[in-house]
């Protein structure tokens, strides 16, 4: 069996045979009025190339749409004066962006598995893109509250892109093209806080928003103009099944509970830090202003910018080694802030840059690997993950906020350095080659390498083909002897490389 007809037939989610080779469908327009370019359209005997230029489309993408999660959060203040209410009505509206968010993982980002993810992207970009000029023009606290939900809902483009990145990137490269997206949306969330504070702070809070729709429309012409127009990959599935089918695999599947348990702590350390790092810098002994404490965003991008060298060196290691490698490094950088966090700038420093590269190599690895289920249910799994990871957000920023504030910046730390030993402990209860469904424990060695374990399959596989071949040959002889036909010829089995 071949390794794509293989992958797709798993539980749940496999597709009927007449599927397994997926036809065209969807013509030459989307939505049917809308042309796409030629060399765009889905061509099974020509499927386009996944290219440097179409993954920097991604992740771009995905720094603009996240961004949208991100922009209100500097502009309370200015909000709060425009619609003359108060601080505590205004902190509403992070909440009501981030909870349309997590609706639109829940129930939107799914539909990647289900439908052709070229006129889904370019539908929900249009809509957040659209529902931003409410956002600039309105006067009224409770529309902008309605449409930043709306908005949050329509934002969960990267997590659409994520996967559809995993499914078309050559296997070599995947955790390079994954680790370019992710950079996108860590990029999204540190730009989107600076701009908006800067822009706020000059003019009025309503250019955020006009400045972030033309943008988002600049984002749409581009994904029309560079997406690859891909076939539904499950389409005798209906939607009310795609949910059932996600709950089941975030209970079901060892690799993705693992990776969610590990994500939600990791996801919750990082919030924490961020969060905190403004009261640690703002108070004693380093008293630093609003616009030096932004700045430290600045060095924070310096990690994201390492994404594309930590993205090949995962591209050659067993994912969980990279995990083991990445979790490492990060309670290396909990003990030093731990340690000197209130005590030497530099620390502080050290741990932002530690952290932030540190973090990327862990979720680039455990999202390669939690993409390496299954197939034909990237969308779902993605949409699993990356709710662990919106969990951990809420529970780093509520825990991490009343520990500091009670407690001091060391405690909040030492709370930091607990997550981070729990994350270790459950990436460490099973083993780099466990099979899929080996909940604890250790199986097939402690191989690191991609390469040699490709060599290993292959030197393997050449080895049984050639015994099956003698096997086969030997008794076609017999039953041509047998049948009283001398000429029939020997039957062989398929070359090995090609059933790798």
């Amino acid at each position: 069996m071949s390794r794509s007809a293989e992958t797709l037939q798993d539980a749940d989610i496999k597709l009927p045979a007449s599927n397994v080779k997926l036809a065209a469908e969807g013509g030459t327009k989307d939505f049917g009025f809308l042309p796409i370019p030629r060399r765009l359209r889905y061509d099974p005997e020509h499927p386009a190339k996944f290219g440097l230029l179409l993954n920097v489309v991604f992740g771009i993408s995905g720094t603009f749409l996240v961004a949208n999660l991100y922009y209100c959060q500097p502009l309370l203040i200015q909000l709060a004066k425009s619609f003359d209410v108060s601080y505590g009505e205004v902190s509403r509206i992070p909440t009501l962006i981030q909870g349309g968010y997590a609706t639109g993982l829940l129930l939107i980002s799914p539909l990647g598995d289900l439908v052709r993810r070229r006129p889904l992207l370019l539908l929900l970009t249009f809509v957040s893109a659209s529902l931003t000029i409410g956002l600039a023009i309105t006067r009224s606290l409770a529309v902008f509250e309605t449409l930043s939900f709306l908005v949050g809902v329509s934002s969960v483009v990267p997590q659409i892109l994520l996967p559809l990145a995993a499914d078309v990137a050559p296997p070599e490269r995947r955790a390079s093209a994954i680790s370019i997206v992710l950079a996108g949306l860590l990029l999204g969330i540190l730009i989107a806080r600076v701009v908006a504070g800067i822009i706020a702070q000059f003019v009025t809070w309503r250019v955020v928003y006009f400045l972030s729709l033309g943008v988002q429309y600049v984002v749409l012409c581009s994904l029309w103009a560079t997406i690859p127009d891909y076939p539904a990959t499950n389409r005798h599935m209906t939607y009310a099944g795609i949910l059932g089918s996600m709950a089941k695999l975030a209970f079901t599947e060892p690799v993705l509970i693992q990776a969610s348990l590990i994500s939600l702590a990791s996801s919750a350390c990082f919030t924490c830090f961020w969060v905190t790092l403004t009261f640690l810098l703002g108070g004693d002994p380093y008293n630093y202003s609003t616009l030096v404490i932004g700045l430290f965003g600045l060095v924070g991008m310096f990690g994201v910018m390492m994404s594309p060298l930590v993205g090949r060196l995962i591209d050659g290691l067993i994912a969980w080694y990279a995990t083991l490698i990445a979790t490492f490094v990060l309670l290396v950088m909990q003990g030093i802030y731990v340690g000197a966090a209130g005590i030497n700038i530099a620390a502080v420093i050290i741990v932002t840059i530690g952290l932030d590269v540190a973090r990327q190599m862990q979720q680039v690895s455990l999202t390669t690997s939690v993409y390496g289920i299954a197939e034909g249910a990237r969308a779902r799994l993605n949409a699993v993950l990356i709710l662990s990871i919106f969990i951990g957000q809420v529970m780093g920023t509520a825990v991490g906020t009343k520990v500091f504030v009670e407690h001091g910046w060391r405690a909040s730390a030492l709370v930091m350095l607990g997550w981070t030993v729990w994350q270790l402990l459950i990436l460490v209860l099973r083993g780099p080659h466990c099979e899929r469904y080996t909940w604890i424990g250790y199986q097939g060695g402690t191989e690191w390498s991609k390469q040699a374990i490709l060599q290993a399959r292959l030197d393997s596989q050449g080895s049984q083909n050639d015994a099956g071949r003698q096997e086969i040959e030997v008794g076609d002889i017999e039953k041509a002897r047998t049948d009283g036909d001398p000429e029939k010829q020997p039957v062989t089995v398929a070359d090995p490389v090609e059933t790798v």
